[in-house]
């Protein structure tokens, strides 16, 4: 031991860092990073199926028993109670430790409460039952495929000695470092003049991928030396050799990274790797070495030669014995590959590489690893990828675009924090594209910029009376002459419609009434408010802006439209994709916190909202409509139909789609046919993985009686009266019985 401590002040001093072990399970190596989701709240009010709980735990390798969980890890489903023993785990720099805990389910199978281990009820909002975070991808700069973990104990013998063979035969007998070894690959390499042997030990291998930069110097063989010795002193052989053959690299294949024993056996042979035969295990210890020049995919004759040579490594160490290693060398290299899992969200993974690139600039430059803490929930990401997929099928078999480079994306938030629940950034089954379109996709919103239009007609209308849903304007021809040129504004059916009110003009979409509206509150203050809610609208705008002639992507839209969702009326929430980011050893390196801002008070943005629930009963939306719950939709469509839009609040989510072309052409679909459809297949899903929400109507809201001809405020037994909502104070005259009143002023 005083041996070990001399090393590691050594160690010290030639690196200016102390070199520690770590618990192989819990900690990770100065190299490593994760991305994590966020942790699940378990919602009352909905059934263990709706909110997907069975599923989320058995992704996380619960197991299912069949009476109270005794161990971390399982969970019981009764018709009473839901038990889950929950796994230790870190979130948020806090430790929570294994604990169970219970659901008490009422008649019908939904959630009504938490229990704790006493059986003690606990209120699920006050308390929330929180899941552990999953792990969503192991790098932040490479494509790995998801890791399939394995467990020593559960592997025959062959599978692992089959490993150290090729790699390391004196592993249970050296302390970290293997001096013969080190000694026989140098002399082996000085005759060869070339390297041809590596001295290294699967701890010194294990060292280097996790802690080490992959620089060949002095200082890092010192360094990786050190480290394994002290390593094996704090672990057993049994608990390196399990993360050695967790973490190994092992090729790739259709542009994903694989990385550890078990994903390489379902990749390269489709079966786990407790059921790999000595000639496919013997195939993937040989594929250590090097495993792109021996990928079993390009070159398996190379592999081949390879894996004989292991096999005779197994004989001469009579760790096997020769009738099946004669048995295993007749065997052909027959490769079965199987599904190749990408990791949860790889745009999103980009997003969050990028923010640690800005945030965590030092460590990123050096190759050290981050932990990011995201706020992205696995199961709604699965949905959106699911929703975006089948919906781009559909677009290319039904509306002749097969051959078409489609563009599409989908972003969720949680409105009250602005948390990205689900990101999709293109076509999920196209591995290799890195173009995020949800981020950086700038494009045309249409009319879904008419909601927010209202927030400043309903709200201030610049120097003029603040407007209402009945408040008259002319849909008749329109120029406006500018510094450019005439503009002649058009509906997008070609027609004129007379009179409508505000309601009928948002519901139906037209675009005269708009550009009116923001020419009589004024062109400025109404680019002020689009501002609030978070669009980039130019200094001088062209009054075309009022039609959504100006650029916006996905996430900016969607971050506008947390002002219309329930918890968040009239304040826009930023999106946030991480809540912290840490080092490996947890230290912490920032902290991301709400941002949000006010943007109209709650009653106007009831009123919005009201019309926009509306627009999905019964307008240019209602192919977004969902039987039972309150959808607040817009459609948009860019003028030259290039881009198509949805975007909407339902059930405590905002949620915008957009589809357009990657190369510009003219897509020639509406929102209501492209996107709406794949808002809609997602959304009615995704809101029973959360508590059901209510919108309140605020106080100062009323419910009064209109002329449908006058505008005037008549009493309900009139025979043209029709219900609309008001602000207290700023609502129409009232008809008087006795006289003719001058009917309410048209904006024109």
């Amino acid at each position: 031991m005083k041996r070990l401590c001399v090393l590691l002040c050594l160690t010290f001093l030639l690196t200016g860092e102390v070199a520690t072990a770590n618990e192989l399970e819990k900690n990770l190596g100065r190299s490593e990073s994760r991305v994590l989701s966020a942790p699940y709240s378990v919602p009352s009010g909905r059934t263990v199926q709706q909110c997907g709980l069975d599923k989320r735990l058995e992704s996380q390798g619960y197991q299912r028993v069949r009476k109270l969980p005794e161990k971390p890890g399982t969970y019981f489903w009764g018709s009473e109670t839901f038990w889950l023993y929950r796994r230790e785990h870190r979130h948020g720099g806090t430790v929570r430790p294994a604990q169970l805990l219970g659901l008490a389910l009422d008649g019908k199978g939904r959630i009504r409460h938490g229990l704790d281990a006493e059986r003690v009820p606990f209120d699920l909002a006050d308390n929330p039952l929180l899941l552990e975070p999953e792990v969503l991808a192991e790098s932040l700069t490479e494509n790995r495929a998801r890791r399939i973990p394995i467990i020593l104990a559960d592997l025959p013998e062959s599978v692992w000695r089959a490993v150290l063979a090729a790699e390391d035969s004196r592993f249970f007998e050296h302390w970290g470092v293997d001096a013969r070894s080190l000694a026989r690959a140098t002399l082996a390499n000085v005759r060869a003049g070339r390297v041809t042997q590596g001295g290294s030990t699967i701890t010194q291998q294990l060292i280097k991928n996790r802690d080490l930069s992959p620089r060949r110097t002095l200082r890092r063989k010192a360094s990786e030396a050190v480290r394994a010795l002290a390593l094996e002193a704090e672990n057993t052989k049994e608990d390196v050799l399990e993360a050695y053959l967790n973490q190994v690299y092992l090729g790739h294949v259709d542009g994903l990274a694989v990385h550890g024993l078990g994903t390489a056996a379902e990749v390269y042979f489709d079966r786990p790797a407790a059921e790999l035969s000595l000639a496919q295990a013997a195939a993937l210890a040989a594929l250590i070495q090097s495993p792109n020049r021996l990928s079993p995919v390009r070159h398996p004759e190379r592999l081949k030669e390879r894996r004989d040579w292991v096999l005779s490594r197994l004989e001469d160490l009579e760790w096997v014995t020769a009738t099946r290693v004669a048995d295993a060398r007749r065997q052909p290299l027959k490769v079965r590959q199987g599904k190749l899992h990408a990791p949860v969200g790889n745009h999103f993974r980009r997003w969050i590489a990028a923010i640690a690139k800005e945030d965590a600039s030092r460590r990123t430059k050096k190759g050290w690893g981050v932990v990011a803490e995201t706020t992205l929930d696995p199961m709604l990401q699965e949905l959106a990828e699911d929703a975006v997929r089948d919906g781009l099928r559909e677009l290319r078999r039904r509306r002749g675009l097969r051959n078409a480079p489609l563009g599409i994306s989908l972003v969720t938030l949680d409105p009250e924090n602005g948390n990205v629940l689900a990101w999709v950034g293109g076509d999920p089954g196209r591995v290799g594209d890195e173009f995020d379109r949800a981020r950086r996709a700038r494009r045309q919103p249409g009319s879904t910029v008419k909601p927010l239009l209202l927030l400043e007609a309903f709200e201030s209308c610049g120097r003029q009376a603040p407007l209402y849903p009945s408040a008259r304007v002319s849909d008749e021809a329109l120029r406006l002459d500018l510094p450019s040129g005439p503009w002649t504004p058009r509906n997008d059916d070609d027609r004129f419609h007379g009179v409508v009110t505000l309601r009928e003009a948002l519901v139906e979409s037209y675009n005269l009434p708009f550009v009116r509206i923001g020419r009589h509150c004024g062109f400025g203050q109404t680019a002020t408010r689009l501002r609030q809610a978070g669009l980039e609208i130019p200094r001088d705008p062209p009054p075309s802006f009022t039609l959504g002639s100006v650029e916006a992507s996905p996430v900016e839209l969607a971050g506008a439209f947390t002002v219309f969702a329930a918890g968040s009326l009239g304040r826009a929430t930023t999106p946030r994709p991480v809540l912290r980011l840490e080092k490996p050893d947890r230290g912490r390196l920032k902290r991301y916190r709400i941002k949000d801002g006010k943007v109209a008070d709650a009653a106007t943005t009831y009123l919005v909202r009201h019309l926009l629930e509306d627009a999905a009963r019964r307008g240019t939306a209602r192919s977004a409509a969902i039987d039972g719950l309150a959808v607040a939709a817009k459609t948009g469509t860019s003028s030259d139909r290039r881009d198509a839009w949805l975007a909407g609040a339902a059930g405590g989510l905002v949620t915008v789609v957009w589809v357009g072309r990657d190369d510009g052409e003219v897509l020639g679909l509406t929102g209501g046919s492209a996107a709406a459809p794949i808002w809609k297949s997602f959304m009615e899903r995704a809101v029973l993985t959360r508590s059901p929400v209510r919108v309140r109507r605020p106080s100062d809201v009323m419910e009064l009686y209109v002329h449908t001809e006058t505008g005037l405020l008549v009493k309900a037994r009139n025979p043209k009266a029709e219900k609309e909502l008001f602000i207290r104070g700023a609502e129409p005259r009232r008809n008087r019985f006795w006289r003719v009143d001058a009917p309410v002023p048209v904006i024109r």
